[in-house]
């Protein structure tokens, strides 16, 4: 309460509204796995569609492993799935594991006297990298003028009113007189700033590899000419489909926030370009003069283009092309697990960093049981264990489990019958499509399909409905054509079946969590109770360290009880009366002495919730007409 001191009249702002809770979203997945390109570490981004994934960690093009050859790219293609089939918001987590390479595209521009060395190198390591540079340096017209145009007197300093339009300090510039043909006979210099004591105003002075600095009162406007050497780089994929990223405006010298090296950083302070730009750059030599010995490496490569030819306007262009990126053998179950870096507390890998991602519902590993059943049996097993630790560590979760490809239906049963949580679907048999990739029939791996159909199922009707008996957007088939004896096999093992029905399409077509607890053998179950837990979890924060009584105890009842209610009211919850839907308890009831003491509250909450229609039953006889009914 604030104190008065004064007399006056003292307004205050306050509320009398409640405080609410807040439904958190379920529909936000992550996904890990092996991609072409992108980050290996730290925080993962948000995506929300295939171009923000392609940006970032490459095409859906196939992965080439260096102990398992050419691979289709299943997490970019289960990417794919989730966004085709209803997703809207996606983190995704690279793994990746170096072969008998670092995995990263290098190319190398060498000469000059003495010799020094241009490096390209792919930013992130990965085929991904493979890219090709189109280099064009350009010319501009001339920037060399003078703001001296009255008489005075006495008359100004020769020089001392020349001004360079347009120019910036480090730019490199091409000083020349004004002959035929222009530019014949210049030179390169780099532009330094400075501020001149003598007449008190800012100016340029210009510096060469040797020879006289010159500074620009020295120059004759109408007689000499200064002219700035650009580049840009346009950046090709090494994709099937074209794509190709352009940066112009690119000058030399390191120094410059605009030069090859500062563009092309290897740390960059933009996030976004941090994990878009594909590419970095270095040069061997450090000195200031690197900006013209870079200029002439480049024009050397252009021969015999050079820089009167530039402004004549022929067109300088060389391609560099780097090799040697590598998506390094396939990744392990401890790459999937991840780990913090002790030294660097951001640096966290695999399921490790989607620990900090708070607003995920849904893991899935697409494509991690690909051949599971074979050489990579116990790393599929285990990845499939280190998902489901994962959501039972973060509670608020559900792992979303590929069976292995190529399984039948009793080696299907078997697999299944080696997990056990509630916090964990499982899911069968593959997806087959049209490869947008290879034009040929495929099949994926059906989790980001599902995961796809979790989204559109909560955006359609909630989270309390089970994500069952929907389309299954792209697929053209499934790897084996389930029939109903078979499903009468699989479903009570808490294998959800992908199926064929005549005039209906192809559908996902089972419900349950991989769990022998029959309290939670249903997903919308599992997934609404997190989505409760989760959502007062967050709603009541601010009950923390507040004065342990009955007050507290009264508002957080009532705080919960509103957020419930909205619920029941939505026909979220089993019920015709709010009583009959749920109950929140928190007095001495539910508290003892000792809680007390030890500062605890404790609040217990009820909820009725609803069943999926699993099993819809006719029972039909026959009656006479004088039967009585």
């Amino acid at each position: 309460m604030p104190s008065y001191l004064a007399p006056g009249v003292y307004v205050e702002e306050t509320s009398f509204r409640t405080k609410t809770i807040e439904g958190v979203s379920t529909s936000t997945a992550g996904f890990i796995g092996p991609t072409r390109m992108g980050p290996l570490s730290g925080y993962p981004e948000l995506l929300t569609s295939l171009a923000d994934f392609e940006a970032i960690y490459g095409s859906i093009d196939p992965l080439t492993f260096e102990d398992r050859g050419r691979t289709v790219n299943y997490l970019a293609q289960g990417v794919r799935a989730f966004f085709n089939n209803g997703g809207g918001s996606l983190y995704v987590v690279r793994t990746f594991r170096a072969g008998a390479s670092s995995g990263f595209a290098q190319a190398t521009l060498g000469g000059g006297s003495p010799p020094h060395a241009i490096t390209w190198q792919g930013r992130y390591p990965g085929s991904g990298g493979n890219v090709t540079l189109l280099i064009t340096l350009t010319i501009g017209q001339n920037v060399l003028s003078s703001t001296t145009t009255l008489a005075t007197s006495p008359p100004p300093p020769p020089g001392s009113g020349n001004v360079l339009r347009g120019a910036s300090p480090f730019d490199l510039v091409w000083i020349s007189q004004v002959t035929s043909p222009p530019g014949a006979g210049g030179q390169l210099y780099w532009a330094e700033s400075y501020f001149n004591k003598a007449t008190g105003t800012d100016t340029f002075r210009f510096h060469a590899l040797s020879g006289a600095v010159r500074e620009l009162t020295s120059l004759v406007p109408g007689t000499d000419e200064v002219r700035i050497l650009n580049a840009s780089v346009e950046v090709t994929y090494p994709d099937g489909v074209a794509r190709s990223d352009v940066y112009s405006g690119l000058t030399f010298d390191p120094r410059a926030a605009e030069s090859f090296s500062g563009f092309f950083g290897v740390v960059l302070s933009n996030r976004q370009d941090q994990l878009t730009v594909p590419i970095t750059f270095s040069f061997s030599d450090t000195t200031a003069a690197a900006g013209i010995e870079i200029a002439q490496l480049m024009l050397a490569q252009i021969a015999p283009v050079d820089v009167p030819a530039l402004i004549a306007g022929k067109v300088g262009q060389f391609t560099e092309q780097l090799t040697g990126g590598s998506d390094g053998i396939r990744p392990l179950a401890s790459d999937y697990e991840g780990a913090e870096d002790p030294l660097d507390a951001q640096k966290k890998t695999g399921l490790v960093a989607l620990e900090d991602v708070t607003d995920v519902s849904i893991v899935a590993a697409p494509g991690s049981s690909y051949a599971g059943t074979s050489y990579y049996s116990l790393d599929a097993l285990q990845i499939t264990f280190n998902l489901i630790a994962h959501c039972e560590k973060m509670r608020y979760r559900i792992a979303v489990l590929d069976s292995p490809d190529g399984e039948s239906v009793t080696q299907v049963s078997q697999w299944r019958g080696q997990i056990d949580s509630t916090y964990a679907a499982f899911y069968y048999p593959w997806v087959r499509i049209l490869d947008p990739v290879t034009d040929l029939e495929t099949n994926m791996p059906p989790s980001g399909y599902v995961a796809g159909i979790y989204a559109r199922s909560d955006a359609n009707v909630g989270v309390h409905k089970a994500p069952a008996n929907e389309v299954v957007t792209d697929a053209l088939s499934f790897e084996v054509i389930l029939n109903k004896g078979q499903q009468d096999l699989l479903n009570p093992l808490g294998v959800n079946c992908f199926r064929f029905f005549e005039g209906r399409g192809y559908r996902l077509y089972g419900a349950r969590t991989a769990t022998s607890d029959p309290e939670t053998k249903y997903v919308n179950v599992r997934r609404y109770l997190n989505y409760l837990k989760h959502s007062i979890d967050n709603g009541t924060q601010s009950v923390v360290f507040e004065n342990n009584g009955p007050d507290l105890w009264a508002s957080t009842t009532q705080l919960i009880t509103d957020f419930l209610y909205n619920e029941f009211r939505s026909s979220r919850l089993y019920g015709t009366t709010k009583d009959q839907a749920f109950f929140v308890r928190c007095d001495l009831t539910t508290m003892t002495q000792n809680d007390l003491d030890n500062g605890r509250l404790v609040c217990l909450i009820g909820v009725s919730l609803l069943r999926p229609a699993e099993f819809v039953i006719f029972r039909i006889g026959q009656f006479t007409a004088s039967a009585q009914q």
